[in-house]
């Protein structure tokens, strides 16, 4: 009889027994955010990240579609002008990695999903937006995969911007940053019907945005001002997202940054002050008022 309880004992316990024991946490500064331990809502699953060390990932069976917004040929930032590249086949850096947390928790990223400090996401300043990209802690060879959502850090000498979940996994939450190395993941498209049949992408245009009104009128009457005097390719974009709606004046397409460059400068002379770099999908410029 003995021998059988023991006999039962044992298999109840070896079914207790955790694929992955959990690490004990270190104890968090009093600065971060009590959202960061809180539990996740009911029904969000974000994807588990590979244990540290562990084997690479596989290949995704599909690439990641490239997303409508954050994706500009290129664009600025407090002064300094980046070029996002065309795709992130062979890519890999190395440099200091920080993370972002509760005060962007919610808030819309560059490719226009919503940041959740949870997920295993990143942001950085020159990959196509989204892209799988594997980061590993040179420190203590920790890894993790993350989806590059999101555009920055705009900080000198920092190479990416990583979720509060991502960075916990690294272990760099603690010190703010880490020295990493990232590396893109590679995709592979496996052929079907439905695939076969999608159209690229087409890339985003880049347009100067020089003023936005309430009044139809004035935005008439600011665009003939600007025409009178030389200047060409003024569109109205009608945008009624925004309460009250705008008539946003713009001048573009713009082929390049030597375009950009020259008509920055020819706004200047006529004493417009800080146009800004905008861009658009060919839907949204298809769909739009170009008076």
């Amino acid at each position: 009889m003995a021998r059988t309880v023991l006999l039962a004992m044992a298999v109840l316990l070896a079914g207790c027994v955790p694929t992955r024991w959990p690490e004990k946490p270190a104890p968090g500064p009093s600065s971060l955010p009590p959202v960061a331990t809180s539990p996740r809502s009911k029904g969000a699953k974000p994807a588990r990240p590979p244990a540290p060390g562990g084997a690479p990932v596989q290949e995704a069976p599909e690439p990641l579609p490239r997303s409508k917004s954050g994706n500009p040929p290129f664009y600025e930032v407090l002064g300094e002008r980046y070029f996002v590249l065309e795709d992130s086949d062979g890519y890999r850096e190395q440099g200091v990695a920080s993370w972002y947390g509760a005060p962007f928790h919610g808030k819309r990223t560059s490719s226009g999903t919503v940041y959740d400090m949870h997920d295993f996401t990143a942001a950085h300043k020159t990959l196509p937006l989204p892209t799988l990209v594997r980061v590993t802690n040179l420190e203590n060879g920790r890894s993790v995969v993350v989806t590059v959502d999101d555009r920055g850090p705009f900080v000198k000498n920092r190479l990416i911007d990583l979720s509060y979940a991502a960075a916990t996994e690294l272990g760099i939450v603690q010190s703010g940053t880490g020295r990493v190395e990232v590396e893109a993941v590679r995709t592979r498209r496996v052929p079907s019907a439905s695939s076969a049949a999608e159209a690229p992408a087409k890339a985003q245009s880049i347009f100067l945005q020089v003023g936005a009104f309430s009044d139809e009128a004035n935005a008439a009457r600011f665009k003939v001002n600007l025409e009178s005097n030389g200047v060409n390719n003024v569109v109205i974009r009608y945008d009624d997202d925004v309460r009250p709606a705008l008539y946003r004046v713009r001048i573009g397409p713009i082929a390049g940054p030597v375009e950009y460059d020259a008509l920055a400068s020819r706004l200047a002379a006529l004493s417009i002050a800080n146009p800004r770099l905008v861009t658009e999908s060919p839907v949204a410029r298809e769909t739009s008022n170009t008076r």
